[in-house]
């Protein structure tokens, strides 16, 4: 995306996980994984969350690795767009 595009259309968050679930049509489901230090105690804690995002030609898989991109509702639930593969899961 372009400097003037990202402009126009403002900040969107794009995240990168990996595909739990392509049993719906067009859409995936997405697992991002997030470290954070916990305030009190330093610790490292980990955080999961769970993403419906939009595939149309459902070429995503279980277990790839990909990016999401922030986008406008397109269902109750789903507000994200694949925009890229990172990393295809090869099962040995």
């Amino acid at each position: 995306m372009s400097e003037q595009t990202q402009n126009e259309r403002g900040f969107r968050r794009t995240m990168s996980g990996k595909v739990v679930s392509d049993k719906m049509d067009k859409t995936v489901v997405v697992e991002v994984v997030s470290r954070t230090r916990d305030a009190l105690y330093g610790k490292y804690v980990r955080t999961r969350k769970r993403f419906k995002a939009h595939d149309e030609t459902n070429q995503y898989k279980t277990g790839d690795d990909v990016e999401i991109t922030e986008a406008a509702p397109m269902s109750r639930h789903k507000r994200f767009v694949v925009t890229k593969l990172v990393k295809k899961f090869i099962q040995e």
